[in-house]
């Protein structure tokens, strides 16, 4: 079984999405994967923006969630 403390490391198309276990249930980095699939230079400001639009719209694709707390790519590399 999986730690549920740990951010884990799922690859897609070559690149990396961190991950975390709760209550046996994957959750995934929204601001990676949005890296992923836009390859946008600043995913987390790509997000932001993209969320902030779709508020606009009166769209409600967006809920308010709680976050996660993941590894930061910085602290990864340490």
């Amino acid at each position: 079984m999986e730690e549920e403390d740990t951010t884990h490391i799922a690859i897609f198309n070559g690149k990396s999405i961190r991950r975390k276990l709760v209550n046996n249930k994957w959750f995934f980095s929204v601001v990676d994967i949005v890296g992923v699939l836009t390859d946008s230079e600043d995913s987390r400001n790509y997000w932001k923006v993209l969320k902030h639009r779709l508020k606009e719209e009166g769209s409600e694709v967006v809920t308010f969630c709680n976050q996660l707390k993941l590894m930061s790519w910085a602290a990864r590399r340490d």
